[in-house]
């Protein structure tokens, strides 16, 4: 299949080819044909498996068939970051870039007279945060009784951030007669009862869980708690690295883990939940541009980060569930480059280990590399050997040629 075969407006297919875009992937090709006859949708996909454009083109397609009598918004997608947020309103411009549809961002952190203004003034399309949105419509600074298109993208992030009576306070602000579309990585049953609540005779698509490509090779590093910093700087010392996504459990941790990176001269920053918006903004674009190599962040930063160039992420605390790996992991190898995800594993996270095997269908090798003082016996019985098929999953890898990898191999 191809995106020709959608039989998209001129405008957007031109879009569509400068992009390079040529066959969808598999939630496009389930998404789009429904969204384009104007179905409600209820999508279950993971993050990067293309479901930005799944909802945008045929969001753009809709504006461009009918043009409306005046200007006002049309259209408002509601994301649970600002990250997030950023990257859909960047997709959907680009998406939009032969057409003279206007799009707008609404979210905490900055000044809200620009946002007031576009609000006010009827912009296309709105990408919006729930908190700020909310603040807007309770001073009277936006009129939403002109949207025809609601979308609510990572659903199961707002829920997991308390922010699903908010959404649910701007679904009432906004028209019953509308095209809705709903897309989340996983659906609970309080998030699949609220999903209910929202559409009308949704057609339900879904891409099974997604695992990480094959381009990421997994290790796990056996570790006690006490080593785990100094082993992760041994890690940074042994390894050639492009840029490196380094992720802890709690902010204090990644705080603390960046200094550390730091005062061992690495350009590093952090990023999590307790910074303000314009600094987690600057971390981003500094991590993005080259300015830091290595970001060290919550979860905060799993989901939505496309940053093509990362060739490492460090699990410095394993995640705690399976989609959560797969997330984090998902952040290197990328557009067909390899990349590595290490994880340093402690005797206590043999359960968590034993999960994400399960879901990935397949062992993680383990590793002791060479060179690295361990104080035994800490690590003897973290995750016992078992019998395994070691070519199910590729061997960890060198970021560069001619260096040699934590595994011993060249």
């Amino acid at each position: 299949m191809h995106f020709s075969d959608f039989a998209l407006d001129a405008r957007l297919q031109k879009a569509v080819d400068a992009i390079g875009y040529t066959e969808p992937t598999a939630i496009q090709q389930a998404a789009i044909p429904p969204a384009l006859a104007g179905r409600d949708l209820i999508g279950t996909a993971q993050t990067g498996t293309g479901k930005t454009m799944a909802f945008a083109l045929p969001l753009l397609q809709s504006l461009l068939a009918t043009p409306p009598k005046r200007r006002r918004t049309r259209a408002l997608i509601v994301a649970p970051t600002r990250e997030l947020a950023e990257q859909v309103h960047a997709a959907v411009r680009q998406a939009a870039r032969f057409t003279k549809i206007q799009t707008a961002m609404v979210f905490g952190g900055v000044g809200m007279e620009p946002q007031r203004r576009a609000l006010l003034k009827g912009t296309d399309v709105i990408v919006a945060c729930p908190g700020r949105l909310l603040d807007h419509l309770d001073r009277g600074n936006a009129d939403l009784g002109g949207v025809e298109l609601l979308v609510i993208d990572e659903a199961d992030r707002m829920f997991d951030m308390g922010f699903l009576p908010q959404v649910r306070d701007i679904v009432s602000a906004v028209p019953r007669e509308r095209q809705t579309m709903l897309f989340s990585a996983t659906f609970a049953p309080e998030l699949d009862r609220f999903a209910k609540g929202i559409v009308r005779d949704a057609e339900r698509v879904a891409v099974g869980p997604s695992l990480p490509p094959s381009t990421v090779g997994h290790t796990l590093y056996l570790v006690g708690h006490e080593q785990k910093t100094e082993l992760l700087l041994h890690l940074l010392e042994e390894t050639e690295t492009a840029s490196v996504l380094i992720f802890t459990r709690t902010k204090h941790r990644a705080d603390r883990v960046a200094g550390q990176i730091i005062r061992s001269g690495y350009r590093a920053t952090a990023l999590h939940s307790a910074k303000s918006q314009s600094q987690r903004h600057e971390a981003m674009e500094g991590f993005r541009t080259g300015q830091f190599q290595m970001l060290v962040a919550t979860d905060i930063a799993a989901r939505g980060l496309d940053v093509a160039s990362i060739s490492h992420v460090i699990n410095y605390d394993i995640p705690e569930t399976p989609d959560d790996y797969i997330h984090r992991v998902g952040r290197t190898g990328r557009a067909t480059r390899n990349g590595d995800a290490m994880t340093l594993v402690t005797a206590t996270d043999r359960d968590t280990v034993r999960n994400i095997e399960r879901v990935l269908g397949q062992p993680l090798p383990t590793c002791k590399p060479e060179g690295f003082g361990y104080i035994e016996p800490v690590v003897s019985s973290a995750i016992p050997r078992r019998k395994r098929r070691r070519t199910m999953l590729p061997p960890p890898r060198s970021a560069a040629t001619g260096r040699r990898s934590l595994t011993g191999r060249r």
